[in-house]
This record gives structure tokens, C-alpha cells and sequence, in this order.
């Protein structure tokens, strides 16, 4: 049998037979080192294959001899935390919400909890700093302007209801109804007048023809200052806050084809206690407001 290996001379290294502008490649072998931790690789990932989940299958994937997975680790992590918070997490529950600010380490936790909390259900709504989204009718948290109340307990009766769903009897309900049986002329005037409210630019011949037809029309909601009336969640029209916008044109339209949102009910998807840690963050965010009662406490200027 001929022997075609060929040897070259400078390296004394066998050569492929691959020649190139007559460079000749060599056929130098890997070192031993890298030829064994590459077939270590190998035997570790048949190891792991047996093991762990890995191949997929048409309903699933192998579950792995240990019976490993990502979301039971997850799982069993949230169940060591929820246990180390259980003490804390009861006492949540328990308390009277119009005392939770009396317990520093209980608002402290409830505050940091509602902070998650809304991060994961509320922010894609009203904003990851809870500004709102004026466009889409999302209310700002962080003033102090509230259609159904800013107290602890009304908010927390707001995150458990919501408002104008199907899910919840329950649930906050108010309605606008259109107003576009009017003449255009008295929606403008009331528009401008709704505008003087607020000390917005208006004109003044026009609001004052718009006083008459909001008297007639609109107060028994808003009221005849237009303050609103939070039993029935009318929002106030003179505190220059507004949820849909409050240029003209926006109050002509809503005017004409009221926008009202909707708020899913909370209570069976996060439970008591973190509709309680939500409504203390957001309590707090700067525009919660304190019960009646409290202000008997207040001391005196």
C-alpha cells in the first residue's frame, strides 16, 4: 500500500493536500487538552438531556429525570417570601385602613408591596408613574382630583369593584348622556362656559349664554358651580383638571359622544391583601386624601 502522506519539511507537520498560491495548509492536531474537554462537553450535554427538560415533543417536553422546572423554583421562591410575610400579610388584612399610616412597618410593607403590585396590573393603564394617559381617558393618581373619593377606603373599594364593568354588581357606575340634540350654538356656548369655570380662555358673551343651558341641563350632576358630585362620580368642571381634555374641541366632543372608560374588578385576581398594599401605594402617590374623620385629629393653625 503507497504512503501519499506528504510531510512538510520546514514544520515536519503533516499537510491536508490543500495547496493555495502554493501554501500548503498543515493537518495539525487539536491539543489533547481540548480534544478531551470537548468529549466531556458531549457526555454533559446527554447527561443534562436525561436529567433536565430539554426535547421537545408535540404536547410538551420531557420533564428530566429530576423532574426540574423553572416556574416550580419561581413558585416555591414566592412561597418562601409569601411565608416569611405572613405575619405581616394577616395584619394587612386585618387592619382598619383609615389607621394603616399608625404602623410604620405595616404601611412601610404595604407600600412596597402596592408598589409591585401596580407595576404588574395598573401601570399599563394609567402609566409606570401613575401620570395617567389624558388621550385615553386614564385619570391621573398622582393630583388630588377624584371622581369617586381619595380616601384609603375609597380607593380600595374602587380596585376591588372597578367601574362601568360586566364582571362585578358592584362595580362604580356613572353615565354621561350625549348632548348632541342641542343646537350647535348652545354646545358651543355651554363649552365656553364650561371653559370660564376653570378660568380657562373663553368668550364671555358665549358663557354666558352657556350658563343658562348648563343650569338647565347639566346640574343636577355637576352641581350649579360645576364641582361635581362624587356619589354619583360627576366629575368637578371647575378645578382645571381634566380627563378627556379640556381645550374646546375636546369638550365639544365629549359633549357630543361622552367617552366614558372601564375598570376591571381586582378583588378575585390579586385578593384582599393586594388590593390593600395597591391601594396604600397609590393612597400615597400625592393625591390621597384623608378620611372625614381624620381631620378631627388635625391640630389647629
Amino acid at each position: 500500500m503507497t504512503d501519499n502522506r506528504k510531510i512538510d519539511p520546514e514544520t515536519g507537520t503533516e499537510t491536508t493536500g490543500h495547496s493555495w498560491d502554493g501554501i500548503e495548509e498543515l493537518n495539525t492536531p487539536l491539543p489533547r487538552w481540548w480534544l478531551w474537554t470537548f468529549y466531556a462537553t458531549i457526555v454533559w450535554g446527554v447527561i443534562y438531556t436525561i436529567l433536565y427538560p430539554a426535547w421537545p415533543m408535540v404536547s410538551g417536553a420531557t420533564a428530566g429525570l429530576l423532574g426540574y422546572s423553572t416556574r416550580g423554583e419561581v413558585a416555591a421562591e414566592i412561597a418562601r417570601v409569601d411565608l416569611s410575610n405572613a405575619d405581616l400579610t394577616e395584619s394587612l388584612v386585618n387592619v382598619d385602613l383609615g389607621v394603616l399610616k399608625d404602623n410604620d412597618e405595616l404601611h412601610r410593607f404595604a407600600v412596597q408591596a402596592g408598589r409591585s403590585v401596580f407595576a404588574a396590573n395598573c401601570s399599563q393603564c394609567h402609566g409606570a408613574g401613575a401620570g395617567g394617559v389624558v388621550a385615553s381617558g386614564y385619570p391621573n393618581l398622582l393630583d388630588d382630583d377624584w371622581l369617586w373619593g381619595g380616601t384609603m377606603e375609597d380607593i380600595a373599594y374602587t380596585v376591588r369593584h372597578g367601574i362601568r364593568n360586566e364582571e362585578d354588581d358592584d362595580a362604580r357606575f356613572s353615565e354621561m348622556p350625549p348632548f348632541d340634540w342641542m343646537e350647535n350654538a348652545e354646545l358651543d356656548a355651554v363649552a365656553h362656559f364650561v371653559r370660564s369655570l376653570s378660568g380657562l380662555d373663553h368668550n364671555e358673551a358665549a358663557a354666558q349664554a352657556g350658563a343658562e343651558v348648563f343650569a338647565d341641563n347639566c346640574t343636577s350632576c355637576h352641581g350649579e358651580k360645576g364641582l361635581g358630585d362624587r356619589e354619583i362620580g360627576a366629575p368637578n368642571l371647575a378645578d382645571a383638571i381634566w380627563l378627556r381634555g379640556g381645550s374646546h374641541g375636546a369638550i365639544l366632543r365629549q359633549l357630543n359622544a361622552p367617552r366614558m372608560g372601564v375598570m376591571p374588578p381586582w378583588q378575585a385576581r390579586l385578593g384582599e391583601a393586594e388590593v390593600r398594599a395597591v391601594t396604600a401605594y397609590v393612597h400615597g402617590l400625592g393625591g390621597g386624601e384623608a378620611a372625614v374623620g381624620d381631620f378631627d385629629d388635625m391640630p389647629a393653625d
